[in-house]
């Protein structure tokens, strides 16, 4: 008898088998579509601000022939290199889910340190803003760290602190301490290699050691697993607090960096330097990839979100809106529009990996 018509159960059985396959076809499709929803979402999330930086600058070139010149395109750099520490060290906070609001005063507290302690060598005007300002994050890292205090509060109060502090060090603001010239502290923002400034490769410096510590120690994974449930980061035996304490100093350090290499390049400490400058890291940061939540986001995104903000601000120039006030608008409507978009593309992704089972998106 042929395999044909072996039996009545035959025609049922097969017919079984082609349903089973049909169906698993069918899963297949819908799992590969649903993978391919969250790897363009999560690419949009971690890549969107590089694809908006390279179409903005080509129009910008476009419109602008002075744009692509090398000392603009240098300028921009110098520029966002101010600025890219504290980026930097924001993005560091928010991974655990926190925030720093205090790094714009003690960016302009590390320039007035900075710019007093110059007038006794090279040496005292940089250590000088990086130990005082490191000491304000330890202090505000160990309080976060030891107690249920939130770290909006604490930090605000950082804020008020290092703002008060160099107020009293200028004497109400009507006390300037220059950088005498000649002194070997203004090279460091002022000195050039390969046709860039020092500050941008101290910045390439810091956001390489930045991406190696996410990607290849366990610092990082700690701090990634500190913003996606820090309750469990506790039953997992991972230093938390200790964690925090340093992303607070580390913060406050880099602060106090980018307020000395200011103080460098204007050969001055400036005392209305900083305000509001903690939104801008900020803007970067979430920019950049990092979800304001903690627990995912991408080191080189920041950088490319400083950059971002520093082309939108050449471009405010370049259509003569001088008025200062605009970027500070442009990085409002940018830090609401952007953050709204993290949250619908980070719901996306938690869609698409509850009906496949994928795991968590990848941070760097």
């Amino acid at each position: 008898m042929s395999p044909e018509t072996t039996g009545p159960g035959t025609t049922g059985g097969t017919g079984t088998a082609t349903v089973v396959a049909a169906a698993a076809d069918s899963t297949r499709v819908i799992h590969n579509r649903r993978s391919r929803t969250e790897i363009v979402a999560r690419l949009a999330q971690r890549n969107g601000s590089l694809v908006i930086l390279v179409v903005l600058a080509g129009v910008m070139a476009v419109a602008f022939p002075t744009f692509a010149t090398a000392g603009n395109l240098s300028q921009i750099a110098i520029q966002a290199s101010f600025f890219a520490p504290l980026a930097l060290g924001m993005t560091f906070v928010i991974f655990t889910g926190g925030i720093d609001l205090s790094v714009g005063s003690v960016y302009a507290l590390g320039g007035i340190l900075a710019a007093w302690g110059s007038q006794y060598g090279f040496a005292v005007a940089v250590l000088l803003p990086l130990l005082g300002c490191g000491l304000i994050g330890l202090v505000q890292g160990v309080i976060i760290a030891r107690t249920a205090i939130p770290a909006f509060i604490v930090t605000l109060a950082g804020l008020l602190f290092a703002r008060g502090l160099l107020l009293i060090l200028t004497n109400e603001g009507s006390t300037t301490y220059k950088v005498e010239q000649g002194s070997a502290f203004l090279g460091l923002s002022q000195g050039r290699f390969l046709g860039l400034g020092w500050p941008v490769w101290i910045t390439v410096v810091l956001f390489v050691a930045g991406v190696i510590v996410v990607r290849r120690t366990s610092y990082g994974s700690t701090l990634l697993a500190i913003g996606g449930q820090e309750d469990a980061a506790n039953l997992m035996g991972l230093p938390v607090a200790r964690s925090k304490m340093i992303v607070y100093t580390v913060s406050g350090l880099l602060a106090g960096l980018a307020g000395a290499l200011t103080a460098s390049y204007t050969a001055s400490g400036v005392t209305t330097l900083g305000v509001g400058l903690e939104l801008t890291a900020i803007s970067a940061v979430v920019l950049g990839g990092t979800l304001l939540t903690g627990g995912a986001g991408t080191v080189f995104g920041s950088l490319v979100g400083i950059v971002l903000l520093q082309v939108v601000a050449n471009l405010i120039n370049r259509l003569g809106l001088t008025n200062s006030n605009w970027q500070a608008v442009v990085n409002g409507a940018v830090l609401v529009v952007v953050a709204v978009g993290q949250v619908q593309l980070s719901r996306i992704q938690a869609r698409s990996r509850s009906a496949t089972g994928g795991g968590a998106a990848e941070s760097d």
